[in-house]
């Protein structure tokens, strides 16, 4: 598993793949819901969880109901999709890391009781999280940019950057596009290095 000589390193890491998905402030879900979000089930990062609640995701060209939120509740509201999902809604929302918002595209976020509309549409850019021991143990800092080799039929080194948090569970998160062009299905491993 873990290997480091002078500045190389080399980790098994798991890879999930993360589908469209919205998280919200306080003030959004007072406008959207009149209860709390509720667990459908938890994530691997520590503390999150995926609600029972979904919102509707639209532009002037297209719908995506049934959008999964992300809980618990932010400081930023933020709808995450792939490019191919950006498409159908004819946006072409930035990469940025979650939370890094500027030129994030408008969309509007309703439910049955309301909605809002904001410029807060992304794609998340490709990371590892991993929380600080374990990024003390790899030599790894926060946004520094490190490599991920995925084996298979359709293999391949892409670039993943660290996102290291106290809560971070070591696993590598790439949105629906990059994992169907690898091929890769939940908890398929990869090998990460610098």
């Amino acid at each position: 598993m873990y290997t480091k000589n002078g500045d190389s390193m080399k980790e098994t890491v798991k890879i999930n793949i993360s589908a469209r998905h919205v998280h919200l402030t306080r003030e959004a879900h007072a406008k959207l819901f009149d209860h709390d979000l509720t667990v459908r089930n938890p994530l691997n990062q520590v503390g999150q969880f995926a609600a029972n609640e979904t919102v509707t995701v639209k532009t002037a060209k297209g719908v995506f109901e049934n959008v999964r939120i992300i809980g618990p509740l932010r400081s930023y509201n933020q709808v995450e999709l792939s490019m191919t999902d950006a498409r159908k809604l004819g946006i072409k929302p930035p990469v940025r890391k979650s939370g890094h918002l500027d030129g994030a595209e408008v969309v509007t976020i309703s439910t049955p009781k309301g909605e809002i509309t904001e410029a807060c549409c992304i794609i998340a850019d490709r990371h590892v999280h991993m929380n600080p021991d374990t990024a003390l143990k790899l030599g790894v800092v926060d946004d520094e940019m490190l490599k991920l080799a995925i084996p298979g039929v359709k293999s391949g080194v892409i670039d993943v950057k660290a996102k290291v948090s106290d809560d971070g569970y070591f696993e590598v998160h790439l949105d629906t596009d990059d994992a169907n062009a690898f091929l890769i299905n939940p908890q398929d491993e990869g090998t990460l290095f610098k």
